[in-house]
Order: C-alpha cells, then sequence, then structure tokens
C-alpha cells in the first residue's frame, strides 16, 4: 500500500511541473524559427494580414515551445529499459521520444486550435504536410505502387493512419523523430494489408526486387 502511495505521489508530481512549464514558462521565439513559420505560411498565399500573423505566431511558438521541451529533456531523463512489445533494449531513439512524448499536450492543442480558428480544413492540412515534409503523400504513393490493386477502402484506410501519424509527429524536434512516428502507423496498414489476406512481406520484396532489376537494366542501356 505504501509502494502505491509512493507511486501515486510520485506521478502527480510529474503532472504538476508538466502543468506548471507549460503555464509559466516564457517562449521566446528566435530569428530563425520564425522565418521558418513564415516559410510555412508564405504557401497559403493568404490575404488577410490579421490572420497571416496569428497563424505564423501559432506556428513559431509551437516549434519553439517543441525545441525547448526537446532541449530540455533529452534521452538520458528517461531510464535504461526495454520495449515492452519486443522485449529490446530502449534505444537512444526510443527513449528521446518517450520523453518528448511527455510534452504537455496542450501544446499540441494550441497549435491545432490556432490554425483551426484561421484556416481550413485543407489549408491546415498543408501546414501539417510542411512540418513533416510531406510525409503522407510520399507514403501512400509508395504503398500504391507496392499493392498494385489496392482497394478503395484500403487506400483510406492507410491515408486515415498516415494523417494520424502526421498530426502526432508535428509534436517531435527531428526527422529521424518524425520517421519514427510515421513507422508506428505504417505498421498498423500493414498489419491491415496483412489482416486483408495480403502477404505484405512479399509484396514489398516483389517491390524492391521488380526496381533492382529495372536499375539494373537501365546500367546495361
Amino acid at each position: 500500500m505504501r509502494k502505491i502511495l509512493k507511486t501515486l505521489v510520485l506521478i502527480t508530481l510529474l503532472l504538476t511541473t508538466v502543468n506548471v512549464y507549460s503555464q509559466t514558462k516564457d517562449v521566446v521565439v528566435p530569428e530563425e524559427i520564425l522565418t521558418k513559420a513564415k516559410e510555412f505560411v508564405s504557401s497559403l498565399n493568404l490575404t488577410d494580414a490579421k490572420k497571416k500573423s496569428e497563424v505564423e505566431n501559432v506556428i513559431a511558438v509551437h516549434l519553439t515551445t517543441v525545441r525547448d521541451w526537446h532541449n530540455e529533456h533529452p534521452a538520458s531523463t528517461v531510464p535504461d529499459g526495454i520495449n515492452p512489445v519486443t522485449g529490446s533494449k530502449l534505444s537512444s531513439l526510443a527513449k528521446q521520444i518517450i520523453a518528448d512524448s511527455a510534452m504537455p499536450f496542450s501544446v499540441h492543442q494550441a497549435l491545432m486550435d490556432g490554425l483551426n480558428k484561421n484556416l481550413s480544413p485543407k489549408q491546415v492540412e498543408i501546414i501539417l504536410d510542411k512540418y513533416t515534409i510531406g510525409k503522407v503523400e510520399f507514403t501512400m504513393k509508395g504503398y500504391k505502387a507496392i499493392v498494385l490493386d489496392l482497394t478503395d477502402d484500403e487506400a483510406t484506410k492507410i491515408l486515415f493512419f498516415l494523417e494520424i501519424a502526421r498530426e502526432q509527429a508535428v509534436d517531435y524536434k527531428n526527422m529521424e523523430e518524425i520517421s519514427a512516428i510515421f513507422e508506428i502507423y505504417k505498421t498498423k496498414s500493414e498489419q491491415m494489408l496483412n489482416n486483408n489476406g495480403r502477404n505484405w512481406r512479399a509484396l514489398y520484396s516483389a517491390y524492391t526486387k521488380k526496381i533492382k532489376e529495372e536499375k539494373a537494366n537501365k546500367a546495361k542501356q
């Protein structure tokens, strides 16, 4: 009973610390991040100066907060352990993702609220694609190239998974972490295909073999 109480106290302290962080930390946006935010927004060609400024600010604050949280919570803050699914020792990347995933959800919510308040759903997608360098479209094209008879229902489900990955991935600092988040949902997509009677490994193997043969043929020409 004492151990349980101690655990609850520690959890309470952790949550309190996280909430205090999100409520009291002053966000100082560096020039390079503001420039990046403006580049993201420039792709929308917004004519409303007020909306443009608000969206730039929302993105800049979010990018800065993600960077600061990442820098202040390195992988070393996560104890060594194992992945409970695979049993493998936690990698440095896994530990960093665990540390970054503890960032208050309010940070993500502030971004999405700010975007949805000022932009259309399509424009919000464009901004999220800027964060993730177009990984949804790129990955979707890959699945269609690998599974030539991909059904509309399968494509819809895969797109659903990838859009979840995209929104989650914006809260991570670098492309290595963003790619790792996408891998979670790519695995879900491939499990779905296997459940539909397909053999993902065989399909992927056939695709890579085809690509290698095409490259070899071009080299001979």
